[in-house]
């Protein structure tokens, strides 16, 4: 059955995640969807120094948003923040400084976030990461995980109560076409069964947050929900983490702003809002978040087990900092 689903989705790829197949999906856009003004609304992006997060970050700051850029490297956070300013003109462009695999941090930081601002009306969780060798973050989470499902986990979750009292408030999440191969593995969120394979496990961990936002939105009717592909894209990170994929699509590969596109339209436009909350999109549309007969559809319970299971990391998480004279040790996994 693995067979199977690997060979249907790479011919939808080559069809439909490449820059062709963009050019073909882009002939339904409708260009008034994006012909907006949002100044005076505030947009949270992760890993907006370069890709997907910077095109997006970019484009946002060029309709008048306030735009807070979530990165984990100052100086290069610092240095694409310089580049916006200039490129729209906004100077309503701030830099934070948080690494989403180290767990503690993205708690402290969306804390912080909801004592200092007063709204916050889409967050945009776009930053990820794929290693391929099984390594622990601070709290004994393995590292993709972390970062990939557990950081975006933590950061909505705690930033919901602002979003909810927020005009118009949406979390758009990045995700990846390689779920559609993923059945949701609940039994085994730290990839400790069988052999690592690192782009497994992000493809597994980009099916949890296809679930997450499913789940989302049911509990959460006053925020709009979406998940989304931006297709097959020529971003750094995917030159560093596949350089064999990389180097084999080549020209082939989206343009950053051709990947940024239904990121940008699920955040902005009036007609994203309409849809139903909790969807899976591609190119501006929803589309099926299984292949046909690929059985990677869960059973409620497996999936209500998973939600569980991130709530007491989150509590796990959030009791142990708040204990006093808290010190992390890093030698010592902590909820594994």
């Amino acid at each position: 059955m693995s067979l199977y689903r690997n060979a249907v989705w790479f011919l939808n790829g080559i069809h439909q995640y490449t820059r062709k197949g963009f050019e073909v999906a882009s002939k339904d856009f409708e260009a008034k969807d994006l012909d907006v003004s949002v100044v005076g609304r505030s947009f949270m992006v992760t890993g907006a120094n370069s890709g997907i997060g910077r095109a997006a970050a970019l484009a946002i700051a060029k309709k008048g948003g306030t735009v807070h850029m979530v990165c984990r490297d100052r100086d290069r956070a610092e240095e694409a923040r310089a580049a916006i300013v200039h490129e729209s003109g906004n100077t309503e462009v701030f830099v934070h400084v948080v690494d989403l695999s180290q767990t503690h941090s993205v708690w402290r930081f969306a804390q912080d976030f909801l004592k200092q601002h007063s709204s916050l009306n889409v967050l945009i969780n776009n930053a990820g990461c794929m290693l391929h060798q099984r390594e622990l973050n601070a709290e004994g989470l393995e590292k993709n995980f972390a970062t990939n499902t557990m950081g975006v986990y933590l950061l909505t979750q705690t930033l919901i109560p602002l979003l909810q009292k927020s005009r118009d408030p949406r979390v758009v999440t990045v995700s990846s076409g390689g779920m559609l191969v993923q059945r949701l593995q609940s039994d085994d969120l730290q990839s400790q069964k069988g052999p690592f394979d690192g782009v497994m496990v992000y493809a597994q961990n980009k099916r949890q947050q296809v679930v997450l936002t499913q789940q989302w939105a049911k509990a959460n009717p006053i925020i709009h929900f979406s998940v989304m592909h931006p297709g097959w894209v020529d971003t750094p990170a995917v030159s560093k983490s596949m350089p064999q994929f990389h180097q084999m699509m080549g020209d082939r590969l989206r343009s950053v702003e051709q990947g940024a596109d239904t990121v940008v339209w699920l955040a902005l436009s009036r007609a994203a809002s309409r849809t139903c909350s909790g969807q899976f999109f591609q190119d501006r549309k929803p589309v099926p978040a299984h292949l046909p007969l690929a059985w990677t559809r869960s059973p409620a319970e497996e999936i209500q087990g998973f939600m569980t299971q991130m709530e007491n990391l989150a509590s796990a998480v959030q009791s142990r900092l708040e204990e006093p004279n808290d010190r992390l040790d890093a030698s010592r996994p902590q909820f594994v």
